[in-house]
């Protein structure tokens, strides 16, 4: 299965409101598990099995809980049975599809 999710603290006392070191501890957690992994400017992609993956999002989720008085977790699944590779698989499906539109039906 492949999960994005965001995880971020509220009421952190901040001023500027930044949460970059609550996200960090997050994608550190997410890092360390060895699951292959992507993270973005506004979610982190984790690939792997039910259990693995929702174990490291619940871990990513209470490294931030320490950061504010509470915690907002957005989580996607993509839960497809019997697929490995779909973290990079669906994107090289996507160029390759882009790379043949380009080429236009007279090419």
């Amino acid at each position: 299965m492949l999960v994005a999710f965001s995880v971020a603290p509220s009421g952190t006392g901040r001023a500027d409101g930044s949460v970059h070191d609550a996200v960090a501890a997050a994608v550190r957690v997410v890092r360390d598990s060895g699951l292959p992994q992507r993270t973005t400017s506004m979610f982190t992609e984790i690939e792997g099995e039910w259990d693995e993956v929702m174990d490291v999002v619940k871990r990513a989720t209470e490294a931030v809980l320490p950061f504010g008085s509470r915690v907002s977790l957005v989580l996607k699944a993509d839960i497809r049975p019997g697929f490995a590779g779909e973290l990079d698989g669906k994107i090289e499906r996507l160029e390759t599809a882009l790379a043949e539109s380009d080429l236009g039906p007279e090419d």
